[in-house]
Protein backbone atom coordinates (compact mmCIF):
# COMPACT_ATOMS: atom_id res chain seq x y z
CA UNK A 1 0.00 0.00 0.00
CA UNK A 2 1.26 3.02 -1.34
CA UNK A 3 0.55 6.61 0.58
CA UNK A 4 -2.53 6.92 -1.62
CA UNK A 5 -3.85 3.59 -1.08
CA UNK A 6 -2.94 4.52 2.66
CA UNK A 7 -5.17 7.70 2.86
CA UNK A 8 -8.19 5.64 0.50
CA UNK A 9 -8.17 2.99 3.03
CA UNK A 10 -8.32 5.45 6.37
CA UNK A 11 -11.31 7.02 4.61
CA UNK A 12 -13.01 3.72 3.76
CA UNK A 13 -12.75 1.94 6.95
CA UNK A 14 -13.40 5.86 8.65
CA UNK A 15 -16.44 7.61 6.87
CA UNK A 16 -16.06 10.31 9.55
CA UNK A 17 -13.24 11.42 7.12
CA UNK A 18 -15.19 11.91 4.55
CA UNK A 19 -15.95 15.00 4.16
CA UNK A 20 -12.54 16.16 4.96
CA UNK A 21 -11.39 13.84 2.16
CA UNK A 22 -13.49 15.38 0.04
CA UNK A 23 -12.52 19.09 0.79
CA UNK A 24 -8.93 17.75 0.23
CA UNK A 25 -9.29 16.36 -2.77
CA UNK A 26 -11.30 20.04 -4.29
CA UNK A 27 -8.56 22.49 -2.66
CA UNK A 28 -5.36 20.58 -3.75
CA UNK A 29 -7.19 19.31 -7.46
CA UNK A 30 -6.15 15.42 -6.69
CA UNK A 31 -5.08 13.65 -3.17
CA UNK A 32 -1.71 14.97 -1.54
CA UNK A 33 -1.11 12.23 1.16
CA UNK A 34 1.14 13.88 3.69
CA UNK A 35 -1.14 17.28 3.32
CA UNK A 36 -4.50 14.98 4.30
CA UNK A 37 -2.67 13.62 7.58
CA UNK A 38 -0.68 17.09 8.46
CA UNK A 39 -2.47 20.04 7.23
CA UNK A 40 -5.73 19.27 6.68
CA UNK A 41 -6.15 17.40 9.72
CA UNK A 42 -6.18 13.60 10.21
CA UNK A 43 -3.66 13.83 13.13
CA UNK A 44 -5.20 16.69 14.85
CA UNK A 45 -8.74 14.97 14.48
CA UNK A 46 -6.95 12.10 15.93
CA UNK A 47 -5.62 13.76 18.83
CA UNK A 48 -8.85 15.92 19.39
CA UNK A 49 -11.09 12.65 20.09
CA UNK A 50 -8.25 10.96 22.12
CA UNK A 51 -8.08 14.17 24.17
CA UNK A 52 -12.12 14.11 24.45
CA UNK A 53 -12.66 17.36 22.10
CA UNK A 54 -15.75 17.81 19.88
CA UNK A 55 -15.14 18.05 16.39
CA UNK A 56 -17.28 19.02 13.39
CA UNK A 57 -15.43 16.99 10.95
CA UNK A 58 -15.00 13.78 12.90
CA UNK A 59 -17.40 13.58 15.77
CA UNK A 60 -17.71 10.24 17.45
CA UNK A 61 -14.12 9.15 15.78
CA UNK A 62 -12.89 6.18 17.53
CA UNK A 63 -9.03 7.01 17.59
CA UNK A 64 -8.51 3.52 19.16
CA UNK A 65 -9.64 1.76 16.25
CA UNK A 66 -7.42 4.52 13.80
CA UNK A 67 -4.17 4.06 15.88
CA UNK A 68 -5.17 0.04 14.99
CA UNK A 69 -5.69 0.59 11.53
CA UNK A 70 -2.22 3.28 11.37
CA UNK A 71 0.29 0.47 13.08
CA UNK A 72 -1.21 -2.14 10.77
CA UNK A 73 -0.76 0.10 7.76
CA UNK A 74 2.85 0.79 9.28
CA UNK A 75 3.97 -2.72 9.74
CA UNK A 76 2.53 -3.82 6.27
CA UNK A 77 2.93 -0.57 3.90
CA UNK A 78 5.63 0.34 1.68
CA UNK A 79 8.13 2.87 2.01
CA UNK A 80 5.65 5.85 0.98
CA UNK A 81 2.70 5.24 3.44
CA UNK A 82 5.04 3.84 5.87
CA UNK A 83 6.98 7.90 5.57
CA UNK A 84 3.06 9.33 5.78
CA UNK A 85 2.61 7.70 8.71
CA UNK A 86 6.18 8.68 10.50
CA UNK A 87 6.23 12.32 9.47
CA UNK A 88 2.50 13.55 9.03
CA UNK A 89 1.17 11.70 11.86
CA UNK A 90 3.76 10.66 14.71
CA UNK A 91 6.34 13.36 14.21
CA UNK A 92 3.19 15.61 14.51
CA UNK A 93 2.18 14.77 17.22
CA UNK A 94 1.71 16.37 20.58
CA UNK A 95 5.19 16.91 22.28
CA UNK A 96 5.64 16.56 26.18
CA UNK A 97 3.38 18.98 28.26
CA UNK A 98 0.71 19.64 25.36
CA UNK A 99 -2.35 18.42 25.27
CA UNK A 100 -2.58 14.29 24.38
CA UNK A 101 0.89 13.78 24.68
CA UNK A 102 -0.04 10.53 26.11
CA UNK A 103 -1.55 8.71 23.15
CA UNK A 104 1.62 7.16 22.63
CA UNK A 105 0.94 5.20 25.49
CA UNK A 106 -1.43 3.40 23.46
CA UNK A 107 0.07 2.55 19.99
CA UNK A 108 1.19 -1.02 19.10
CA UNK A 109 4.60 -1.92 18.57
CA UNK A 110 5.18 -1.10 14.91
CA UNK A 111 4.46 2.91 15.96
CA UNK A 112 5.97 2.84 19.27
CA UNK A 113 8.99 2.02 17.39
CA UNK A 114 8.31 4.57 14.60
CA UNK A 115 7.80 7.26 17.67
CA UNK A 116 11.02 6.28 19.06
CA UNK A 117 12.61 6.49 15.79
CA UNK A 118 11.49 10.37 15.00
CA UNK A 119 11.24 11.98 17.89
Amino acid sequence: MDGCGLVEKLVERFPEFGEMYECHLANNGGLLPHVFFAVDGVTEEVVSAYSGRVSEWTEGLDWRAVLGFLEGAYIEGDGEARGVIAVSFVHRLPWPGQIGERIVGDFGPGLAECHRDVR
